[in-house]
């Protein structure tokens, strides 16, 4: 990104219209026009997909990337696909969620103190993006963070990229260059400094894992129980931390 946007609207914006990694635009671009058979009366969004929920949130959802035929389709994370059809239900039984499902930009739903984004903004083919997409996504994500920081307490990362990724942006482009290193482990929690937000790990809710055992319900609810518990009971801000140039 060339300027540090200050508000959501400004970062939204410059989310919209990226075009920085050309692979991923001509797959999620493809992905569009050709659709799936199921969806073939869909006009899929087929951009990045940016980020939603509570401006003001304490709690943070990272995730990997829009699915082709969900979050590439209906423009929103984590919505019309398996993976929103398992996370959401679990959001809603533990309260940040209106409601517990998710299929599109229109539906109804809302998040009561979550925002929810993701490592990388557009499709990559086979879920596989490359580290130079990574890096190149980062920003945003840095982005969502500052926004972000005055009420932040709790960062929940679904699946090992994402995991990454987060405490990549805060060592790398908020300043926390001795941030130590966090091993990921399904329903890990750790507050590794003070004036940061606290760190909770989880399985990816994908078919992958949710339909072999792997992530089942129960493990799934147990992590939003963790998140809801490293909550006060009130909102409460905290001073933003030093942040390094993006």
């Amino acid at each position: 990104m060339n300027d540090t946007p200050t508000s959501w609207e400004a970062l939204h914006a410059q989310v919209l219209t990226c075009r920085r990694c050309p692979r991923l635009v001509q797959w999620r671009e493809e992905v569009a026009r050709v659709k799936r058979r199921a969806y073939r009366d869909w006009e899929y969004w087929g951009r990045p997909v940016p980020g939603f929920g509570d401006p003001q949130a304490r709690v943070l959802v990272v995730g990997l990337a829009p699915g082709a035929h969900g979050a590439n389709r209906t423009g929103r994370m984590f919505t019309g696909d398996a993976s929103g059809d398992f996370l959401y239900p679990a959001l809603h039984r533990a309260g940040f969620a209106s409601q517990p499902t998710a299929t599109h930009r229109e539906d109804g739903l809302t998040l009561h103190d979550m925002y929810i984004t993701a490592v990388v903004r557009c499709v990559p083919p086979k879920n596989r993006p490359t580290a130079a997409e990574i890096r190149a996504c980062l920003p945003y994500l840095a982005a969502e963070v500052r926004l972000l920081t005055p009420t932040l307490q709790v960062v929940a990362a679904l699946g090992r990229i994402a995991w990454e990724g987060i405490l990549r942006v805060y060592r790398e482009h908020l300043g926390y260059t001795q941030l130590p290193r966090l091993p990921f482990a399904h329903g890990a929690v750790y507050r590794p400094h003070p004036r940061l937000p606290a760190f909770v790990a989880s399985y990816h809710p994908s078919r992958q894992n949710t339909q072999t055992g792997r992530l089942t319900p129960a493990m799934f609810d147990a992590v939003w129980r963790q998140v809801r518990a490293l909550l006060p009971t009130s909102p409460k801000t905290r001073p933003a931390p030093p942040m390094a140039p993006p």
